[in-house]
């Protein structure tokens, strides 16, 4: 009877042991495709993982724009498309540790809008792929080294403005333009560029530019009042703080009548007398077909620098008379949106 019992344990442990080794020879079929070279799921859906360093009404419409042209592409979220969303809420800490997860998740695409976000990303990975947007100048904040397909994992578009039709859209909404204020964020570099831009530009045709830094989008109107009685205007770009609390800017404008003409047509809307500058929404079409371009096997570093050619202008009479100015006929006549 013993003998029978350790004979009868040994076939059913040999049984369980063929059975082991079977099972683990022969690959799971659920009825989903491979990739025979990688064993990898070839219909599995893609992740793009997307941070803004803030959302403001561009930023967001550069988001909308991406996701829209992944589904016309077809990549559809919740289909085949999972995309990950994180804001910093101008916090550049915050960035830092969104783009170390977005790293660690192994996204397929990461996607950083505003450039403290892509510089963040870029810090944290060489390898997966990065599409930054609304970077005013790639090359300066060192995301790449040049425009025309950077060699490495970072490609995207850029929302840079030529200085030149800003300026005399300036000089047109005030004729006798001598003194212009900048309200900007200094630990950003796009708001640093522009700001040594237009020094160049405007010096040399009597114009001075009286720059006031705000570290914080809660010291932006406290930075505006510093202007009081030093100058005609103060131009905007697209400096993120700045944008996130145009409503506190455009209050001190309307208090001290003065004007504000942005870069950002979004501002508009929401204080400026008028801006010349590029489609976001558009922008973020443009860079979501880069991210398609990836998707489909392309590499980042092949693919050049996305730079728009076209330039919108919004102007608002309502804010122009509610900032001590009315708006010439002429400029209401060529622009694309008027804002009431």
């Amino acid at each position: 009877m013993l003998y029978q019992n350790r004979f009868a344990k040994a076939l059913l442990w040999g049984g369980v042991c063929t059975a082991i080794l079977t099972g683990c020879s022969q690959p799971a079929n659920d009825g989903a495709a491979t990739d025979n070279a990688t064993g990898t799921d070839a219909t599995a859906a893609k992740t793009v993982a997307i941070t803004a360093i803030v959302e403001h009404p561009a930023l967001d419409a550069v988001r909308k724009g991406v996701i829209d042209e992944l589904a016309e592409a077809g990549f559809k979220e919740g289909e085949n498309l999972k995309v990950n969303f994180q804001s910093a809420q101008g916090n550049t800490a915050t960035s830092g540790q969104i783009a170390k997860q977005f790293v660690a998740d192994n996204s397929d695409v990461i996607v950083a809008i505003g450039t403290p976000s892509a510089q963040s990303v870029a810090a944290a990975t060489s390898t997966i792929p990065l599409v930054f947007s609304a970077v005013t100048d790639p090359v300066e904040a060192k995301l790449v080294s040049k425009l025309d397909g950077s060699g490495t994992n970072v490609t995207g578009g850029s929302d840079a403005l030529p200085y030149e039709p800003q300026i005399e859209l300036m000089r047109q909404i005030i004729p006798n333009l001598k003194n212009v204020g900048y309200v900007y964020s200094p630990g950003e570099v796009n708001s640093t560029i522009i700001l040594k831009n237009l020094k160049e530009k405007l010096t040399p045709l009597g114009i001075k530019v009286h720059e006031a830094p705000a570290q914080r989008s809660t010291d932006i109107a406290m930075a505006a009042r510093s202007l009081e009685g030093k100058v005609d205007m103060i131009y905007t770009s697209t400096d993120n703080n700045v944008v996130s609390a145009y409503e506190s800017l455009f209050q001190v404008a309307k208090e001290s009548k003065i004007p504000l003409i942005a870069s950002d047509t979004s501002s508009v809307a929401r204080g400026a007398v008028a801006a010349l500058g590029v489609d976001y929404y558009a922008l973020g079409r443009e860079t979501g077909k880069i991210v398609v371009r990836i998707l489909n096997g392309e590499k980042a570093g092949e693919i050049p620098v996305y730079t728009p050619q076209k330039l919108d202008l919004f102007v608002s009479p309502k804010n122009a008379l509610a900032e001590g100015i009315t708006l010439p006929q002429a400029i209401i006549d060529k622009a694309k949106e008027v804002v009431e």
